[in-house]
């Protein structure tokens, strides 16, 4: 019987404290980023001396917004014959290039190729001129020691589209 009682009287304490219980929920919608209109994007881009063109996406509607990129074709050089050790030194210095490129928005996406071609990878430049994506390109350690040349060619993708 006290056992009985004192189950009940637990029972109504805890009905009680759950009611004291505030619970609080975050019904607002997370904040979204600000989308920047293709017409300010584009006159950003021709500002800063970016060559630009849209169009309309007959499917969607939407304005597509195309910019003029530069893709750095990274070839076997003519100076190949560094030992084991001075390869592997090159080699970290052209991944920190390349990871310096990244990182202060010149250059957007690199890699190298799969195979064991003659063209060893590519970096695409973010930049507004082709002398200017020439210029970072031959600024890697493994052009400036002649194991890699660079082939540049203008490049039209759309801005915002990311890879699958």
């Amino acid at each position: 019987m006290k056992a009985n009682l004192l189950l009940v009287i637990l029972g109504i304490i805890l009905c009680g404290c759950e009611n004291m219980v505030e619970k609080k929920y975050n019904t607002e919608p997370c904040p979204k980023d600000e989308k920047i209109s293709m017409t300010k994007l584009k006159e950003a881009l021709t500002e800063k001396g970016f060559q630009t063109f849209d169009y309309i996406d007959e499917k969607s509607g939407d304005t597509i917004l195309m910019q003029k990129y530069f893709i750095a074709f990274l070839k076997s050089g003519p100076t190949r014959s560094q030992t084991k050790e001075e390869a592997d030194s090159l080699q970290k210095l052209h991944l920190a290039h390349l990871s310096r490129m990244y990182e202060e928005g010149f250059a957007d996406i690199s890699g190298p190729f799969g195979d064991d071609g003659a063209i060893r990878g590519i970096t695409i430049y973010n930049v507004p001129t082709q002398k200017m994506a020439d210029s970072l390109a031959n600024m890697d350690p493994m052009v400036k020691s002649g194991r890699l040349v660079i082939e540049i060619h203008p490049w039209w993708a759309a801005k915002g589209f990311l890879l699958r």
